[in-house]
């Protein structure tokens, strides 16, 4: 998918994602872009939203290559630094960025490593199905960027953010699923101490619920597109 379509299907999905709960219903634009390619509207248990090519199947595939992860925020997060004024610097935006999608990645390899049938690969071949991985509107209500230790956040939810995941033949590069999900971190129902540490862990939580989905569907390996 070229970058600008995959943008506009963000930006629709970022309108529709917000709704309450119960009113996330695709309109005509988002139905089109996830359908781009050809691809049908099926449902799978735990996402948002999955779109699968027809007919397709995976039990051709027993390697995965994991694409390098892509982190976006959320259009209006421009939090400042604890107990300041100053905004968060590009240089703090980009470590969360790479932290995040450092977690994310980890968490994909050691769930598809340790509760699959499916090897990680590096490199693309006959039987490499290749797994694009983006995750969009991500939005941390305590950014903590390790420069302050006079100051302290409290939350009652570390943040938010939506996976965009598409699945390609590694070698043909034809796309066989698209799937989005946006999830929330774990409500306290209390303020919390927000931290780096305590930031990276809802993170890696999120991205493991996203694992094991992907390793369940990966392991079913038959008719994905007839669901």
């Amino acid at each position: 998918m070229d970058t600008n379509r995959c943008i506009r299907i963000v930006a629709m999905l970022a309108a529709m994602l917000v709704l309450p709960t119960g009113c996330a219903t695709p309109d005509a634009g988002l139905e089109q872009a996830m359908s781009h390619d050809g691809l049908q509207k099926i449902s799978v248990e735990g996402i948002d939203l999955a779109y699968a090519r027809p007919g397709a199947t995976l039990a051709v595939y027993d390697k995965v290559r994991i694409a390098p992860i892509e982190v976006a925020f959320r259009k209006d997060w421009n939090p400042t630094r604890p107990g300041s004024l100053i905004r968060i610097s590009t240089e703090d935006r980009e470590e969360i960025k790479a932290r995040v999608a450092k977690a994310v990645h980890d968490e994909f390899v050691r769930e598809l490593q340790t509760n699959s049938s499916y090897k990680v690969v590096n490199e693309s071949g006959p039987e490499v199905l290749r797994v694009d991985v983006r995750i969009v509107d991500l939005y941390i209500n305590a950014p903590d960027t390790g420069t302050s230790a006079l100051s302290r956040s409290y939350t009652v939810s570390a943040g938010e953010m939506t996976l965009f995941a598409e699945l390609f033949d590694s070698e043909t590069g034809q796309v066989l699923a698209r799937v989005v999900d946006r999830r929330e971190a774990r409500n306290t129902g209390m303020l919390t101490l927000a931290s780096r540490v305590v930031n990276e862990a809802e993170a890696r939580d999120i991205a493991s619920t996203w694992a094991r989905i992907l390793s369940r569907g990966l392991d079913k390996a038959h008719g994905i597109g007839n669901k």
